[in-house]
């Protein structure tokens, strides 16, 4: 699974990483991040990405 944030759309919601702490996180300005050494393969990637507001975050494969 690929996992990517738009920091250009990304207004720092915090959704992804209220759904999903364990994959994503907030850089130092707010904005989302991805957690070094996440679990690609958290059941909760795919809500985290419909959570975002702005639909910053992309996930695919299976």
């Amino acid at each position: 699974m690929s996992i990517s944030i738009d920091h250009d759309r990304c207004m720092g919601a915090g959704q992804c990483a209220l759904t999903a702490p364990g994959v994503f996180t907030q850089d130092e300005d707010g904005y989302g991040a991805l957690v070094p050494g996440h679990d690609q393969d958290d059941p909760m990637v795919r809500e985290a990405a419909r959570a975002c507001p702005v639909r910053a975050i992309t996930v695919a494969g299976p």
